[in-house]
């Protein structure tokens, strides 16, 4: 994507409720109530995690609006959990001894299976690979796990399987998205990561939409119960020429959560030009835009953990090669849309917020305006002539 055709992520707040859908959609209880040393239940509580990244740095994860670790490096250890628990940052991490000596500590909100057991697995050094680990295994440890201390969940994270059936790196399970159904048992919390940025096949390569794929699929496979995560791209990562803009990450932050993410993973390391297990932290312009999109989850988590309404906006656009998606809720005695460009390019997209016949004020959230909508509709120009996210 060049600098003037990029995808938008847009979020209003509409000064009212819509009539007769006000208490059409009951608050949903929190996908993590039933867990009593699980993440916290509140309305206030967002997932924002990072992988895998030394505790030393916790404190400046925090000041960047993170607050989950998913992944201990040969962890947990005693070292490692006192000092997130100095730093006030949740962890999900491997279940070992240490780990349950530690099971009346609050900073512990699950455990995790072993990473992407869907990918084709190492066999050693110079050995080459063999087939993926089959569900069934997965669930058998999943009951393992759950055994030894039912009161977290157990968080699985597959690989880009999820979204893309012929990802080789699959091997012999290649293009049999039918295995995800029956890996999914085998977890509490599914989630995912393909990074299509800095990806290496020109069929994934800049299609930022794949993020979203993933999502949707991985929510239809985990069903109501699961609640489904992802893993968003902000580094180089193993790229010597691509990178993500904060713009593109923005995209794929909202691109999953209208799709029905319910909590984010930021994969940081970088192996390109260099290896740096915490690139983020060494980036300013993009450690900025990610402490903003942070910040600004964890100011509308009420709103994203209230209920969606179902087929509550109808959305058209002028260019069918820009499709935009939306997502509608209601919270706090105001109606939010939030919306996203799915393609790069321009076009006019048309929102009628479906049983709203009046007019209501509109405020476009992060851009200091507001205007009008007459009758529940209204349309916002989306693509080329967007300039640093101006109209």
């Amino acid at each position: 994507m060049n600098k003037r055709t990029f995808i938008l992520a847009t979020l209003f707040a509409l000064a009212a409720p819509i009539p007769g859908l006000a208490t059409a959609e009951p608050a949903p209880a929190s996908p993590y109530a039933r867990w009593t040393n699980g993440p916290p239940a509140t309305p206030e509580f967002f997932p924002i995690a990072v992988w895998l990244q030394p505790p030393s740095k916790a404190q400046r994860y925090r000041e960047a609006g993170f607050n989950t670790y998913v992944g201990l490096w040969k962890g947990p250890t005693e070292e490692q959990l006192a000092a997130l628990k100095q730093a006030g940052m949740k962890v999900i991490c491997g279940q070992n001894e240490v780990g349950l000596r530690h099971r009346d500590d609050p900073a512990i909100i699950g455990w995790m299976h072993d990473d992407e057991p869907d990918n084709a697995q190492s066999l050693g050094s110079g050995k080459g690979y063999g087939p993926p680990i089959l569900p069934e295994k997965i669930v058998a440890d999943y009951s393992r796990l759950r055994a030894a201390d039912p009161t977290r969940p157990v968080l699985l994270n597959l690989g880009q399987g999820v979204a893309w059936d012929q990802y080789i790196g699959r091997g012999v399970r290649r293009n049999h998205p039918e295995d995800y159904p029956e890996y999914v048992q085998g977890c509490d919390i599914a989630s995912f990561d393909i990074y299509p940025v800095v990806h290496d096949s020109p069929e994934i390569a800049g299609k930022l939409w794949f993020v979203a794929r993933g999502v949707e699929r991985l929510v239809t496979w985990a069903g109501p119960d699961k609640p489904a995560w992802n893993c968003i791209e902000c580094t180089r990562i193993g790229s010597r020429t691509t990178k993500a803009t904060p713009h593109q990450v923005r995209a794929e932050v909202w691109m999953s959560l209208i799709h029905g993410s319910r909590g984010l993973i930021y994969f940081v390391h970088e192996w390109q030009p260099r290896f740096d297990e915490s690139a983020l932290l060494n980036d300013p312009e993009m450690l900025s835009a990610v402490t903003a999109i942070n910040r600004q989850i964890i100011q509308l988590a009420p709103v994203l953990n209230a209920a969606t309404i179902k087929n509550g906006v109808t959305v058209t656009t002028d260019n069918r090669d820009v499709p935009v998606a939306a997502m509608l809720k209601h919270h706090g005695g105001a109606t939010w849309l939030f919306t996203v460009a799915m393609r790069a390019g321009a076009t006019t997209a048309r929102f009628a917020v479906n049983g709203w016949k009046g007019d209501a004020a509109v405020e476009v959230l992060g851009e200091d305006r507001t205007f009008t909508t007459r009758g529940g509709e209204f349309a916002v120009r989306v693509g080329e002539s967007l300039v640093g996210g101006r109209r």
